[in-house]
């Protein structure tokens, strides 16, 4: 196949054509239907993970949404993780040394250790450092983990215009 083949049909023009915005509209399916895709991924069923979501969107602890969703709150803080939402148990000093373990440069029981967390904690950090979340399940998920006001303290904090 020769250059001019590769061009056959190419046409230069001097404006483009107005395509518009694509917009697709899931606003009629509840989030365990837009969840279903992902039930096989997700650690509960997409019911479940929807009630986690709605729980945690309105500003529920962890546990607290594995409660209210009638799953472990392990299940609740992985079913989070894999939705995108940053649930790890331990600081970033604490990720660092899960992720040696995780690479073989640390024992077991030096990590948990210089963690400072007990099993369950330190299982959980590990997923969450060992598991990617799914973007397509986020994408699913956006609106509803989204809140209104994106800095709690916002009220607390002064404006530049209140210093003048």
């Amino acid at each position: 196949m020769g250059l001019a083949d590769i061009a056959a049909g190419i046409e230069v023009t001097e404006c483009q054509r107005e395509r518009g915005v694509a917009a697709v509209d899931d606003t009629d399916d509840s989030l365990a239907e837009q969840l279903a895709p992902f039930a096989e991924e997700l650690p509960c069923d997409p019911d479940a993970a929807a009630t986690v979501v709605d729980a945690y969107a309105g500003g529920r602890a962890v546990d607290d949404c594995g409660h209210i969703a009638d799953v472990p709150p392990v299940t609740a803080a992985k079913t989070l993780h894999l939705l995108g939402e940053q649930v790890s148990p331990v600081g970033p000093q604490g990720r660092d040394i899960v992720a040696d373990w995780l690479d073989g440069r640390l024992s077991r029981s030096d990590a948990m250790a210089l963690t400072g967390v007990g099993e369950r904690t330190f299982a959980l950090a590990a997923y969450v450092e060992s598991t990617e979340p799914l973007p397509e399940a986020r994408d699913a998920v956006e609106g509803a983990l989204e809140t209104e006001d994106a800095d709690p303290l916002g009220e607390a904090r002064s404006d530049v215009g209140e210093l003048l």
